[in-house]
């Protein structure tokens, strides 16, 4: 191998070599610092695709989640009136029975029939604030309701309508009912029968439905969960092995430059030629 002046093929070479370990020690210092061992597009353009596409899903999910979150809302809301609404109606029947005794005076069957409207009053109350976000499903004001049920938002699952309001399709006593008199007290008590029975129904519509989406919440979750342990398979550093891997290159990289500097000092040997 020539001496040369000009060109010293050695510290080229440990020139090289040390920039390679800068860049891999500059890769190691950034995946330990970040978590991450893509981190964007350049570290693996297919990985990091991969990636941000199961991403994308997570926050779609999460708006998934928020809405069903809001139907267990409302859902929760309905079913605690209507459960008040069912025990309105239980003391009503008290007092349309009562109402039916022939042996009572005008008066009595007048107080009984003020206490009957004032427990009326009170279902519809109940009815008119079951609201939450601005929807009621017992005052027959809003619509079945359908909840988005996956990250493509094109699969629902549906809150029905279960109108409670006096006169409506579950509770036939109307608003005006009275049971000043044995015959409509008796006409009051059929109709009674028949709205206990559908309230009670339409609870269970209800319960059902709540039961859907409470499930199909908790899936959400945990598959949620899931997506996002896989896209950590996918880009997660194993901070361990980067931290050896990084002393590994830290001594490389002492020896890379001390190889620099005995090959920089190659050329002084001409010097002693010429003595």
């Amino acid at each position: 191998m020539s001496i040369s002046v000009h060109t010293n093929n050695a510290a080229m070479v440990a020139l090289q070599n040390l920039n390679s370990t800068q860049t891999d020690l500059q890769q190691v210092q950034n995946r330990i610092s970040t978590g991450l061992a893509i981190g964007d597009a350049k570290d693996n353009a297919s990985i990091w695709a991969i990636a941000q596409g199961q991403r994308a899903d997570i926050g779609a999910l999460g708006a998934v989640k928020m809405s069903l979150d809001r139907a267990t809302s409302i859902a929760d809301v309905s079913m605690t009136a209507g459960q008040s609404i069912s025990d309105l109606l239980i003391q009503l029947k008290e007092k349309v029975v009562a109402a039916q005794d022939p042996s009572l005076d005008q008066t009595s069957r007048n107080a009984l029939d003020a206490d009957y409207k004032s427990i009326l009053r009170q279902v519809t109350e109940v009815t008119q604030n079951a609201t939450f976000n601005g929807a009621d499903l017992l005052d027959g004001t809003t619509p079945d309701i359908r909840f988005i049920a996956n990250a493509d938002a094109n699969a629902f699952i549906t809150l029905s309508q279960q109108n409670m309001s006096l006169g409506g399709g579950i509770i036939t006593l109307g608003a005006t009912s009275s049971i000043t008199t044995i015959t409509l007290a008796q006409q009051a008590l059929t109709d009674l029968t028949n709205s206990i029975a559908n309230v009670n129904q339409a609870l269970g519509n209800l319960g059902a439905q709540a039961k859907q989406i409470s499930a199909h919440n908790t899936f959400i979750s945990k598959l949620t969960d899931t997506l996002t342990a896989g896209v950590g398979n996918l880009v997660d550093a194993d901070v361990a092995k980067e931290s050896a891997h990084l002393q590994a290159l830290q001594v490389q990289q002492q020896l890379g430059a001390q190889a620099l500097s005995i090959a920089n000092q190659a050329p002084q040997v001409i010097l002693s030629l010429f003595k």
